[in-house]
């Protein structure tokens, strides 16, 4: 499934991230193939964290886009073009890890990885639940939808609903495919074989698992993978099958996710010893690769180091472990000579956005002034550089300052949902509630299928709020508008909505 061909056929899956909160360093991890044009700035939009704590917006958490502490889903598919993997290296390279050593004592075997399905149900699609709740079934008549029975039964249909934003649907054909390989419900602790491709689906369903928040199924079926060190996702435990390949069958990616795991659950600290020791597994084969042929081995196995170390700093942001960041952006980052000017601009801009979050505006302005001296020669003001200043000025509450600075920049980039959100929220801190309600509802507007995302939704709904007590007819027709362009939402209409209140 991560095939050079099929990464060719296929566009970047980065970008079916468009209205997620991304991390500080995504544009880092993927400047070298693809830019968002709402998140080119690295920001986050203002959402709740990618958690299992369920949210209380307020008044007070309707703030500019500085981090939010969001802890960013990974990719669903492995694609062979996105950061690492625009170096051409060999399989030997790609998939280089040492097994688990197996002690045989006695009789006993050793322990293999036996997952399986731990749900008889499809994941329901909940729009459509609030739709009829709330709207009725003429209403829901307009939703249109792909389904899973609306797709080929293989990949393809799976990469179909994935681009589409159709999630739940694409989860629950990964439960039909996984079935044919025999790791279907009632499967799990049942003897299986591992290839490439099943561990591929069984990554792509825990990453949507992951986005979707669904997190006690995904904690579930996660467990028997424990962090893939059991002998049977190697190609040495298949020698008949693979002919003498060696290393890791199931993707990098897959491994960084089950490291991630912890965090999705609340439990960051262990999620940081995790990602600690993948770093370090990392670092010992890079240094391997140092000095042998081919050489763009050292350099592939240093982007992954990157990948690991833009997880800790996530989850170090979470923590609030800022000297930790310091120590990583500083002493690891920075030093390396393989960063392009661009990259490291981006990286000073997002290391100042993170002193913005410790209340050190001046701190804050030093990194912002040493993205500005990066910048081309000559070369006039641009997004990054507006946003930054923007930022700036609200922290300093300078909330008409900051709304005029960030207009600069929508003119650069007009519809860009993200400046328009951090407008809206200034408005709100000038006491001026109906140009902020007047400018949010333009921004879904202009672009409905990109605005009507959980961080805008959740400041709208919480403005409606703010503006009438009679805030019902007004959530219903946003619930119109998700209804007729959004197959999925990334968490709970009731929290987005507070359709709690709309009865």
């Amino acid at each position: 499934m991560d095939s050079k061909n099929s990464a060719q056929s296929n566009p970047s899956l980065s970008q079916y991230f468009a209205d997620d909160p991304p991390s500080f360093f995504d544009e880092l991890a993927n400047s070298s193939t693809h830019k968002d044009s709402d998140n080119a700035t690295g920001l986050a939009p203002v959402a709740p964290p990618r958690t299992n704590q369920k949210p209380q917006p307020a008044p007070s958490n309707l703030t500019a886009n500085t981090f939010s502490g969001a802890f960013k889903a990974p990719e669903y598919i492995e694609n062979a073009l996105d950061g690492e993997d625009d170096l051409k290296v060999s399989e030997y390279v790609r998939n280089f890890w040492e097994p688990a050593t197996c002690e045989h004592g006695g009789m006993r075997p050793p322990l293999l990885t036996t997952p399986g399905i731990q749900t008889p149900n499809d994941l329901p699609d909940l729009i459509a639940e609030a739709v009829l709740k709330h709207l009725g079934e003429t209403e829901l008549s307009q939703r249109n939808i792909l389904g899973i029975d609306n797709v080929t039964q293989d990949e393809r249909g799976l990469r179909t609903l994935i681009s589409a934003g159709c999630y739940r649907s694409a989860v629950n054909l990964t439960g039909r495919l996984l079935t044919i390989y025999g790791q279907g419900y009632g499967r799990a602790g049942q003897p299986a074989k591992h290839s490439p491709h099943s561990l591929q689906l069984w990554f792509t369903r825990l990453a949507l698992l992951a986005k979707l928040g669904e997190f006690e199924l995904l904690q579930a079926e996660a467990e028997p993978f424990d962090q893939l060190n059991r002998p049977d996702v190697y190609y040495e435990f298949y020698p008949e099958m693979y002919n003498g390949k060696t290393g890791s069958i199931a993707c990098f990616s897959f491994r960084l996710l089950l490291a991630e795991l912890p965090i999705y659950l609340n439990n960051p600290h262990l999620g940081l010893d995790r990602l600690s020791e993948l770093y370090v597994i990392c670092n010992e084969i890079r240094k391997y690769f140092a000095g042998r042929e081919p050489k763009e081995a050292e350099q592939f196995w240093w982007r992954r180091e990157m990948r690991v170390l833009h997880s800790i700093v996530n989850c170090a942001l979470i923590m609030k472990k800022f000297n930790l960041i310091d120590d990583i952006i500083r002493g690891m980052i920075l030093e390396k000579n393989d960063l392009s000017k661009e990259e490291r601009r981006a990286l000073y801009s997002a290391w100042g956005r993170i002193y913005l979050q410790i209340g050190d505006i001046f701190g804050a302005e030093q990194k912002f002034a040493e993205a500005r001296r990066m910048r081309e020669i000559n070369s006039t003001a641009d997004l990054r550089d507006l946003v930054d200043k923007g930022l700036i000025t609200v922290a300093e509450n300078d909330f008409r300052g900051a709304y005029a600075i960030f207009q600069k920049a929508l003119h650069l980039e007009s519809g860009n949902t993200m400046i328009l959100n951090n407008m809206g929220v200034c408005l709100l801190y000038e006491g001026k509630l109906k140009e902020a309600i007047k400018l949010f509802e333009h921004a879904i507007n202009l672009n409905p299928q990109k605005s009507l995302n959980e961080s805008l939704l959740v400041n709208l709904s919480t403005l409606y709020e703010l503006e009438s007590n009679n805030s019902k007819h007004k959530k219903l027709n946003l619930l119109r508008l998700i209804n007729k362009y959004k197959p999925d939402l990334n968490m709970d209409l009731k929290i987005c909505l507070k359709l709690e209140s709309v009865n």
